[in-house]
Formats: C-alpha cells, sequence, structure tokens
C-alpha cells in the first residue's frame, strides 16, 4: 500500500512518516513484557519499516539525474545488502555486551538519526502527487504482473534474500561444528568480513554502463550460486570465509541491476513495482531460515548450500529471458 501512498502524498513525506514511527516502535519492543506484546509491536514494526524501500527508488528517480542514477542505485542496494550483515552483527555485539532490549533501543536511536538527516538534507521533489483510488493502482496492478519481464524479475527477487539470510542463519552452526570448531567470536568475525563482498556496491554503476544491466545482472547470479555451492564443500576457514565473500559479491552486483531494471521498465508506475519488488524480496527475507532449516533438518549443511545454489541458477536462468533494449 505505501508505493500507491507515496504517489499520492509524496515520497519523502512517506519516508519521513516511516522513520518517525520506527524511533517510537523499536524502543517500545525492548519493554515488552509478554509474547503476545512482543509480536504485536514487532509486526507493527515491520509494516512501518515497509514505507522505504518502494518510496526510495521512485524518489531516486525523482530527484536525481540520469547519470547519477545507477551509482546511487548502487548505494542504496549497498545500504540493503549491508544491513543482512551489519544488522546480524551489531545486534550480536549489543546483546553480548548488554540484553536483547538494548538492540532496540540502539537501533530506534539510529532511526531517530536518520529521521533528523533526512529532514535536513532530502531535498523535495517538486512532483505533483497522483490523486488515483484503488481501482487506478488494481489496474496497473495486473498490467505489471502481465508483463513477462516483470514475472522473470519478481521471481528471481523471491530467491535473493531468502538464500541470503538462509546462507547465514547456518553459517554460525556450520562453522561452530566439525572440523572447524569455531568460536562465536570467531563466528562474528567471520560475519563481517563477508561486508567485503559488498564494497562493490557503490561502483556497480560504473559495471552497468560499461558492461549492461543485464549481463552484470547475470555475473552476479553466477558468482552467487558459485560461492554457495562451494561455501558448503569447503574444508578450510580461509577457503569458507573467500566463498562467503564471493557470494556477497555476487549478491551486490545482483541488487542495484534489478533495481535499474524496475526503475526502467516501471516508467510512471515505478513505485508501484518497487512495492511488489519490495514486498517479494522480504517474503524472502523471513523464508530464507525457516527454509534453511528445513533443508538442514532432513539433510546436511552441503545439500542445503546446494539446493540453494541451486535456486540461484534457477534465477540465472530466468535472465536469460528478460527482454531489455539497453541504451548504447
Amino acid at each position: 500500500m505505501f508505493g500507491p501512498l507515496a504517489d499520492r502524498f509524496g515520497r519523502k513525506p512517506v519516508i519521513l512518516f516511516g522513520l518517525v514511527s520506527l524511533t517510537v516502535i523499536t524502543p517500545l519492543i525492548s519493554i515488552a513484557n509478554s509474547f503476545t506484546s512482543l509480536v504485536i509491536l514487532r509486526g507493527i514494526q515491520g509494516f512501518v519499516a515497509s514505507t522505504f524501500a518502494p518510496s526510495a527508488l521512485a524518489y531516486a528517480f525523482d530527484v536525481l539525474p540520469q547519470k547519477r542514477l545507477v551509482t546511487t542505485i548502487g548505494f542504496i542496494s549497498f545500504g540493503y545488502v549491508t544491513s543482512g550483515i551489519f544488522g546480524q552483527v551489531l545486534a550480536d555485539l549489543l546483546y553480548q555486551w548488554n540484553s536483547w532490549n538494548m538492540v532496540f533501543i540502539v537501533f530506534g536511536g539510529l532511526y531517530f538519526i536518520t529521521f533528523v538527516a533526512s529532514v535536513l538534507w532530502l531535498p523535495n521533489p517538486g512532483k505533483p502527487m497522483v490523486k488515483k483510488g484503488i481501482t487506478y493502482y488494481l489496474h496497473h496492478s495486473k498490467g505489471i504482473f502481465r508483463q513477462r519481464n516483470f514475472q522473470l524479475i519478481y521471481l528471481i527477487t523471491s530467491v535473493l534474500l531468502l538464500t541470503f539470510m538462509g546462507m547465514y542463519t547456518l553459517l554460525g552452526s556450520f562453522l561452530s561444528s566439525e572440523p572447524f570448531f569455531l568460536s562465536d567470536k570467531e563466528i562474528l568475525g567471520i560475519r563481517a568480513i563477508g561486508i567485503m563482498g559488498m564494497l562493490i556496491s557503490p561502483f556497480v554503476g560504473m559495471v552497468v554502463r560499461k558492461f549492461g544491466v543485464l549481463r552484470t545482472l547475470r555475473v552476479g547470479l553466477g558468482c552467487a550460486a558459485m560461492g554457495l555451492f562451494f561455501l558448503g564443500i569447503g574444508h578450510g576457514v580461509t577457503f569458507v570465509v573467500f566463498m562467503s565473500i564471493i557470494y556477497v559479491f555476487g549478491i551486490s552486483l545482483i541488487f542495484p541491476s534489478i533495481m535499474v531494471l524496475i526503475g526502467e521498465l516501471g516508467g510512471d508506475k515505478r513505485a508501484l513495482a518497487n512495492a511488489f519488488y519490495a514486498f517479494i524480496l522480504f517474503l524472502g527475507a523471513m523464508l530464507g531460515p525457516i527454509v534453511a532449516l528445513y533443508l538442514f533438518n532432513i539433510s546436511s549443511y552441503f545439500i542445503t548450500f546446494f539446493l540453494l545454489a541451486v535456486l540461484l541458477v534457477i534465477g540465472l536462468i530466468f535472465s536469460i529471458f528478460i527482454v531489455y533494449q539497453e541504451e548504447p
């Protein structure tokens, strides 16, 4: 629903509403005194957090010149992917230092800082609002899902955070078991090292301009699949760390490529198209740990990492059928 709301009320107001809501809701989670209140507050947190993703891409297309767009999208995707590791590492450190409650207090403070920064520094697009009803968006939603390009893009999107969260869910227990027997502190360090694979994200704009968005997407899917597969057969810590970096490197190429495709193919419906992208992306994030743990319980680490890699290979096959005319 936040894609249409961003069209109606503006991208920046929706982003600010989400950030100020998160500033209030997130610290409240730290004082939850029952499982029911914890679940309700987390549900509200997830609801208001979904304001950002569908608004951010449309906002970037509204305020930025074309020559800076792909680089900016690279930075946005860098934030998406980095949060998957940095958030886990920071939360784990806060938990070890104090308690689980402190995680939500500190994150609430971070939301407040980003809210203030957005108020001060995000320019207003000055774009006219779209005063359309729900039938208008239902009609265009059908149109989006009828396009083969979007069908393929969303299928690829569904496996991105699913494999990412699935891999990092199992990585800790994988490294703490035979033959590695690493401590929690060592595992935390290895998770943090994975950020090295994300350093390409801010430069993906140059990669896309040189090699094209579809080629960048396919290389990313291939690297991510290879990294996951070989990670499962690794018997040395150095090899496992290197493969995790290769996997994250591939993912870091995929995210901005897909965001560019959605922005270009979505046209003036890009906020709505990006809203569906964000929904499918984070649905995969929710399913990732569940799928990974289920596969591991009925098989092994190798089979689980192999099957997650297969999902990325399927995504690579889907990408071959995306039709997009790139500018020379």
